[in-house]
């Protein structure tokens, strides 16, 4: 067993669960922990990006909506299968914009609401509460007593909320605010729990072709520097350093460029 003294949680012959990992940042952290040795589980609900990225990888595909217990638990059981887990990113996640009050008097669908909290908090605890289970049943890892290390997205939304950002800040917020108290929870088995919070980052959701790039610069113009948006591989660099820096619990960061988002 290692000390734990100034040494990174080495993820060779190591599981990783992946949520969201079809796609984006989750596709490439799934990439950078293949890299460093670890076999991944990419948990989510595109089958034919997930059963891509997978056999690219190495690794195995789950299709996993993370708000379901018997979903989240196969893709945390399928880890298993492939090596000790130590590494979860919470990744998946979604958004739906609409004021709290239309122009017409009309509210704010409830539904709606509800299903953006079910799959970006309640999706986010429910995947990390079964991994962290599982970690619990593995032996440490160094003298310290580690046994693993889980990394959720949130968002800057979950600060700088925009309007029509009623649901989706709601639920990042969540997010960033169970961050330190399960970070105490697990401190007793030897978890540690950090969040990021992106700013604007090129991902699919911006689009493709010639008009989602005139788009995805003119957002870029709105970040402090580099006035550009930012790149899965600069998130995936984050998730990699709180996943194997030994001394980072407990905290959210935002990786924005020093944006703070204007009220729309």
């Amino acid at each position: 067993m290692r000390s734990g003294e100034g040494k990174n949680m080495d993820l060779n012959a190591t599981s990783s669960v992946i949520t969201g990992g079809a796609s984006g940042i989750g596709l490439a952290t799934a990439q950078r922990v293949t890299a460093l040795g670890a076999r991944v589980v990419i948990a989510d609900l595109n089958e034919e990006k997930g059963e891509a990225a997978a056999k690219e990888l190495g690794g195995v595909f789950v299709k996993t909506d993370v708000s379901d217990e018997d979903q989240a638990q196969k893709a945390v059981d399928a880890a298993l299968e492939l090596g000790p887990l130590r590494t979860v990113l919470n990744a998946a996640g979604l958004g739906s914009a609409a004021r709290t009050v239309g122009r017409d008097g009309t509210p704010f669908d409830l539904k709606t609401f509800s299903f953006v909290i079910k799959v970006n908090l309640i999706g986010t605890f429910n995947m990390l509460r079964l991994a962290a289970s599982a970690m619990s049943q593995s032996e440490p890892i160094d003298d310290d007593g580690q046994r693993g290390s889980i990394v959720n997205l949130a968002s800057v939304a979950a600060f700088d909320g925009q309007i029509g950002q009623a649901a989706y800040s709601a639920s990042k917020g969540g997010v960033v605010g169970l961050t330190l108290p399960v970070a105490r929870d697990l401190a007793a088995i030897g978890v540690r729990v950090n969040t990021i919070a992106p700013g604007l980052i090129d991902t699919p959701i911006y689009g493709e072709g010639e008009g989602s790039e005139k788009f995805k610069a003119h957002l870029g113009q709105s970040v402090l520097f580099p006035k550009r948006l930012g790149s899965g591989e600069e998130l995936a660099s984050m998730v990699v350093e709180l996943f194997q820096n030994d001394y980072m619990n407990g905290e959210t960061i935002r990786v924005d460029g020093g944006i703070r988002m204007p009220p729309k």
